[in-house]
């Protein structure tokens, strides 16, 4: 018990998926903040693009965001976009909050948001010191289809990850999320039997808990 008081929690800058923004993240986020509380804070950042005629289905934010367009103002994960825009944005965002609001220690990522976060892996990996991040979880990812992205998955990522893969996702199906692993050099998948959102049922509080016990460093370090 003595070991455990003495620990700090990990900081994890969490990425929202398409169409949200960090306040909704942060609201669907409640079960899994309040199951990783006093091992690991999530702090949650708003994209830089704000996704065009947002706000006027019932399940958007009333400011969508997107970290990158496949198409003009559109995003679609399987697209294998010719053209896609504002990735190099997001990511000097991402560099940016992790310099003002640093020190983190990972990054937590949801469907576009993780195939951010795979992406910047990818750069942190290579040696770009931008994103001084030791690993990533990400929920429901994907590789990017588009053909200008490639070359983040040329090499295996040699960064720890832990996949999150819902066996019901209709939006993200199954098997992008276990394509994107295979990118990685020593990849953990869990499992769930849930759609698309993060899941933090006692299986899966389970499987992050013992992830980040991996990094968990000591109160001196």
């Amino acid at each position: 018990a003595g070991a455990m008081s003495e620990r700090r929690p990990l900081r994890l800058l969490g990425l929202h998926g398409y169409r949200q923004n960090e306040r909704r993240f942060r609201e669907r986020t409640g079960a899994l903040r309040k199951a990783l509380r006093g091992r690991a804070e999530l702090v949650t950042l708003s994209a830089p693009h704000p996704v065009p005629g947002g706000g006027n289905d019932s399940d958007s934010d009333d400011d969508p965001r997107a970290w990158w367009f496949s198409g003009p103002g559109t995003f679609e994960a399987r697209e294998e976009a010719a053209a896609p825009e504002g990735l190099d944005e997001s990511l000097s965002a991402v560099a940016a909050a992790l310099a003002e609001h640093g020190p983190f220690d990972g990054l937590l990522g949801f469907s576009q948001g993780a195939a951010l976060a795979a992406m910047v892996c990818a750069l942190r990996a290579a040696g770009d010191s931008r994103f001084p991040v030791a690993f990533a979880v990400l929920v429901a990812g994907f590789a990017s289809r588009a053909p200008a992205h490639a070359g983040f998955y040329r090499q295996p990522i040699a960064l720890p990850t832990l996949h999150v893969v819902g066996q019901a996702d209709a939006v993200i199906a199954p098997h992008l999320s276990w394509e994107l692993a295979r990118s990685f050099v020593e990849p953990v998948v869990l499992e769930h039997p849930g759609g698309h959102f993060v899941p933090a049922a006692a299986p899966q509080k389970k499987g992050y808990l013992a992830f980040l016990e991996r990094f968990q460093p000591t109160q001196g370090q």
